[in-house]
């Protein structure tokens, strides 16, 4: 189980990579065509609009190919859009193959946390999900590494063909994987489904126990649109998967990923220094996710959450507060730097792997499919609003007062944690739903 989960989990590492190259990317390229700052905000945002439309579609194709077989589409899309970012002549051919990249993103983003909480066992459905963000923060890392060593020649080809590489072998990986157990059951293909299941758990009794509830669970047919429209209850899930990406996101961890060469320039650091801290950052990125993997099912989400957002609501106030004073020192320079980190640490620990865990165990089975997918369009059009914003927010209220923003956010999300949130360590997808359906207030669902 653990083998194929990391094996799923390596979407994550693309959508990593397509994330961090582009911080290094964004400099020469732009000198390079003379692009305009709204120019430079859309070739990020490409990547964006692309992986909103891969979010939104996700759900269909996931019930007519299965879980496999999207997956194996959204390698195809990282394959060729990133091959054609490295050969692009001119902006607009960037920003398309950036939505080719985007759309691989967003059926990963649909998919594989769906996949990973299908075939993980309940009582380590939170590690294995959190697996997914884990692979993504190190495929950031590495693409912040690599743009460290082309940044002094400007080779931003050669950056993209860095991230063009894996998306090939992944292709060919993602054909290896097992389709889902609860997908075969869905299309009545019972044995495949028990042969599936006995390879993933210990015994052959523990299968075919699953495989009973999951085929109580299903007697009741995906029907996302209906239940939208007639179940109250549903809209609640579905209300608090959309908030729990609008916090993630608007917690500010991708104008992190996307721009950090430009907030240390904010800062007065030197151009190789902005790449070699912004790898630093994306290995904070990577060592902090273990938290979440490690503990995410020990500790249980809420006190993680509240630990990650408090962390970050300090550490904007703090650097907007020293952007503001002047970071003239190198020691100022240091503690902004610090502030940074603290922030990627807080939200790699906390909302990046967790919100998609509760997001993939709060949906119940005859909406799940529209649930999640609803809930990541939600998380890639708040992407898509920071990452083509911020730029022009910061050129107009400035380095401080953008900053001030993001620290009075994630205060806020503090609160919603308390109100909305519900705590689903140890609890199965099946009493989560009864849960919910019987009318159960949305942070008491777990209880």
């Amino acid at each position: 189980m653990l083998f194929i989960c990391i094996l799923a989990s390596l979407a994550g590492l693309m959508c990593g990579m397509d994330i961090g190259v582009i911080s290094g990317v964004l400099r020469p390229f732009g000198i390079e065509f003379h692009a305009s700052t709204v120019a430079l905000e859309w070739i990020v945002g490409g990547m964006l609009v692309g992986a909103t439309i891969g979010a939104l579609t996700g759900g269909q194709l996931t019930q007519r190919l299965g879980r496999k077989y999207t997956l194996t589409t959204a390698a195809a899309f990282f394959s060729i859009g990133a091959a054609g970012c490295a050969a692009s002549q001119s902006i607009t051919m960037m920003i398309i193959c950036r939505v080719l990249v985007g759309m691989g993103m967003g059926l990963s983003d649909f998919c594989t946390p769906l996949y990973l909480s299908e075939v993980a066992r309940t009582e380590q459905r939170g590690a294995m999900v959190s697996l997914y963000q884990l692979l993504k923060t190190i495929g950031i890392f590495l693409a912040f590494f690599s743009n460290s060593w082309f940044a002094p020649s400007g080779a931003w080809r050669s950056m993209m063909v860095v991230e063009a590489v894996p998306a090939v072998v992944f292709l060919v990986i993602f054909l290896c994987l097992p389709q889902s157990p609860r997908w075969l059951m869905l299309k009545g293909r019972e044995e495949e489904a028990l042969e599936t299941m006995t390879k993933l758990r210990d015994a052959p009794s523990q299968a075919r126990q699953e495989l009973k509830a999951i085929g109580e669970q299903l007697q009741t047919k995906e029907e996302g649109w209906k239940l939208l429209r007639t179940n109250s209850n549903y809209r609640r899930s579905l209300g608090l998967g959309m908030l729990l990406m609008v916090m993630q996101q608007f917690a500010g961890i991708n104008i992190i990923m996307y721009y950090a060469p430009r907030i240390l320039e904010t800062a007065h650091f030197s151009l190789e220094a902005q790449m070699w801290c912004t790898a630093l950052i994306g290995l904070v990125n990577v060592l902090m996710t273990f938290v979440a993997v490690g503990y995410s099912d020990r500790w249980g989400r809420k006190p993680i959450l509240y630990a990650g957002y408090a962390s970050m609501a300090a550490s904007m106030a703090i650097l907007a507060f020293l952007l503001w004073y002047g970071t003239t020192t190198l020691a100022l320079q240091l503690l902004a730097l610090g502030m940074i980190i603290i922030f990627v640490g807080g939200f790699a620990m906390s909302a990046g792997p967790l919100m998609w865990v509760i997001c993939s165990e709060i949906q119940p089975a005859a909406g799940r499919s529209l649930g999640i997918s609803i809930s990541t369009g939600t998380n890639m059009l708040s992407n898509l609003l920071i990452g083509t914003t911020f730029l022009s927010v910061l050129e107009l209220i400035g380095g401080p007062n953008t900053f001030w923003l993001f620290a009075g956010f994630n205060a806020i999300c503090v609160v919603l944690l308390y109100l909305f949130v519900p705590e689903t360590k140890d609890v199965s997808l099946e009493t989560i739903e009864k849960r919910l359906m019987s009318g159960v207030k949305l942070r008491d669902l777990g209880s």
